[in-house]
């Protein structure tokens, strides 16, 4: 289970964590109501067409195919998982992606 300790001083990580449960449809409805509501600030720190998921895209300058890129992933690791009979969350995935991807 993540804690909140996890996102000290990392305002990106969790908007991250998020863009990917989004790009593999496993984003709580709460989440994106809020993350709507912050959609206008987020585009003029970031950019974008007005989607907070956009400006997350483009603050990290994220090809159009991100999201189909991230589903195929989620659907191979959920094999793997399946295959080695654990279960992959899709908090944990989100995790995982985003810890190899854009943590340095």
């Amino acid at each position: 289970m993540s804690t909140d300790r996890r996102y000290e001083g990392k305002p990106l990580l969790r908007l991250l964590e998020f863009y990917v449960l989004k790009a593999i449809g496993e984003l709580a409805r709460e989440s994106e109501e809020s993350l709507n509501a912050m959609a206008p600030k987020l585009q003029a720190i970031y950019g974008g067409d007005g989607r907070w998921e956009d400006a997350i895209a483009k603050a990290l300058h994220m090809p159009d195919t991100m999201p189909e890129a991230i589903r195929d992933m989620w659907k191979k690791n959920l094999k793997i998982a399946h295959d080695n009979k654990v279960t992959l969350t899709p908090q944990q995935f989100a995790e995982m992606f985003v810890d190899n991807n854009f943590v340095g």
